[in-house]
């Protein structure tokens, strides 16, 4: 029987199928659920800055009955009744969750800035997180920004909240970066212990109707895969620090190259909304089975196997694969 196991953040895991933030981990029993399944780790869905930065503006604006200033900034964010946990329920939840289950709980965090929010991230580590995941959503739209701010805002952040816990610390960035291996190098030497690749950063739909900008959300698929695996190969070269690959991972064959990549856990959640949570359990067997046949003993002997400094050929993950790919095109094919 091939060992499965991996280590990620310092923590060892079972094995390298990790449950990312979603609407699945708000249960308790779809928790045990996913352990139950096999699942090696839960990061659990994300407290957001917003939700936080709303919960401090209504305790001022009932402490300052009649300030207007407070009424306007209440407008800007979603009632709190559209969160499904604010900020104390998810502390409870996420004590409950450890209590629960054996296997390692992630807490989760989304914004951008700093203040109050540092308060939360060392709540999270004493209502028992083995981890945090630190999702930087931000979408800079100032033009007397440039992206030396842009970065320094981000590092600054990862700095303050590696600084005010001493659980280790996952990044969840975009691709959006002038130099992924630059940033990523800088947000190790900032303390971070993994980076997740790569958060997925949802584009909003205009009604024609009622001339309203309205959500717009669709589940992953494995054709996302491609852009986390070449990254995943090249930063796992050039930077000492844990990968994690989530978005477009679905199947058996999307864990493996993950790891073959240079990943040390692939996340699923869109995988798990299409086909319920057992989905785990057969994932787990494909991968077995295939490592089995390829008589590989352990996940960690294939782990960055075919990362940029480990193939014959690493341009291909950069512009000979591109040239290869359009010179390859053919019209006619399509017709």
């Amino acid at each position: 029987m091939p060992d499965l196991s991996t280590n990620y953040l310092g923590l060892r895991l079972e094995n390298p199928l990790v449950v990312s933030p979603g609407p699945l981990c708000e249960s308790l029993d779809n928790i045990r659920l996913m352990e139950d399944n096999g699942a090696g780790a839960v990061v659990l869905h994300s407290l957001f800055e917003e939700q936080i930065t709303r919960m401090s503006l209504t305790l001022d604006a009932d402490l300052s009955r009649g300030g207007e200033s407070f009424a306007e900034s209440l407008s800007y964010f979603p009632e709190l009744a559209d969160y499904r946990l604010g900020p104390d329920a998810y502390l409870s939840h996420l004590q409950q969750a450890k209590q629960a289950v054996s296997i390692p709980v992630i807490g989760s965090l989304n914004g951008i800035s700093s203040g109050g929010w540092i308060d939360y991230a060392r709540q999270i580590e004493e209502a028992g997180a083995d981890a945090l995941e630190l999702n930087i959503y931000f979408l800079p739209t100032d033009p007397e920004m440039d992206a030396a701010a842009v970065e320094n805002q981000q590092l600054t952040l990862v700095r303050q909240v590696v600084a005010a816990v001493s659980i280790p610390v996952a990044v969840k960035i975009g691709p959006f970066f002038s130099s992924l291996p630059n940033i990523s190098r800088k947000f190790k030497a900032s303390g971070a212990s993994g980076l997740v690749l790569f958060n997925r950063f949802y584009q909003p739909g205009v009604d024609i109707n009622h001339l309203d900008v309205v959500p717009s959300l669709h589940l992953s698929t494995s054709d996302e895969l491609g852009l986390r695996l070449r990254w995943a190969a090249i930063l796992s070269s050039v930077v000492d620090v844990d990968l994690a690959i989530t978005g477009g991972v679905h199947t058996g064959e999307d864990v493996l190259k993950s790891m073959m990549a240079g990943g040390k856990v692939a996340m699923m959640t869109s995988a798990l909304l299409k086909r319920g949570i057992p989905h785990l359990r057969s994932v787990l067997s494909f991968i077995s089975a295939w490592m089995e046949e390829k008589e590989y003993e352990s996940i960690r002997q294939m782990q960055g196997s075919m990362s940029f400094n480990n193939v014959p050929k690493p341009a291909e993950y950069v512009r000979a694969n591109y040239m290869k790919v359009l010179s390859s095109y053919s019209a006619a094919a399509d017709l």
